[in-house]
């Protein structure tokens, strides 16, 4: 993709959302590294911090700079002291080991997902990589709503992979469900996760 934003001039949009959650391995490496004339880098601290901050970033190729910030005009949708506390905590290191201890937290959630799963629902598969906040669990055909339902009567919020189907899909749907495991607290968890084994078919 790069030889190819770089032979026709093209830029690519990187949104790296929540790329310091992997798993199974060492977080992947952004392509702005490699061709940061091409490539624009977006991030975001909604996963690492707390979406109410309202903190993101882009970094820009050096001749877009000028043009994105003209375009922008005044308009900043998060105060100047979220920035510089943003800031602070980037160069004093502590950004670095919050988001070391959440990975650490948010594996171990993962795992205990999986392992229950495993041992009470073997029917009921993870998709998908092992990265992220959020979990897809495949069921049996024609049993979505049924999960649906008795989650919600088990107080959890979940959603069906169906509401992020597009309207005109041509593919056959998938009974599934989306379990966000960041959400809980910690004295909350196990209890969630019991929860959610006996809503599954």
């Amino acid at each position: 993709v790069v030889d190819w934003a770089r032979r026709t001039g093209a830029l690519i949009l990187e949104d790296d959302y929540d790329g310091e959650f992997r798993y199974d391995r060492q977080p992947v490496g952004a392509l702005q590294g490699l061709a940061p004339d091409h490539v624009v880098y977006l991030g975001t601290a909604s996963k690492s911090l707390a979406p109410g901050l309202r903190l993101a970033w882009a970094v820009l190729p050096p001749g877009l700079a000028d043009e994105v910030t003209a375009t922008r005009g005044g308009s900043d949708t998060c105060g100047v002291l979220e920035q510089l506390t943003l800031a602070e905590f980037l160069a004093s290191g502590a950004y670095d080991r919050h988001v070391r201890a959440s990975r650490l937290r948010y594996r171990r959630r993962r795992d205990a997902l999986v392992a229950a799963l495993a041992g009470r629902v073997p029917e009921v598969r993870i998709a998908g990589i092992a990265a992220g906040l959020h979990a897809v669990l495949g069921l049996p055909p024609g049993t979505e709503q049924q999960v649906l339902r008795s989650a919600a009567w088990q107080g959890l919020g979940l959603h069906g992979l169906s509401v992020f189907r597009h309207p005109r899909a041509t593919t056959d749907p998938l009974d599934a469900v989306v379990v966000g495991y960041g959400t809980p607290p910690d004295h909350a968890w196990t209890g969630a996760l019991d929860a959610l084994c006996r809503a599954l078919p």
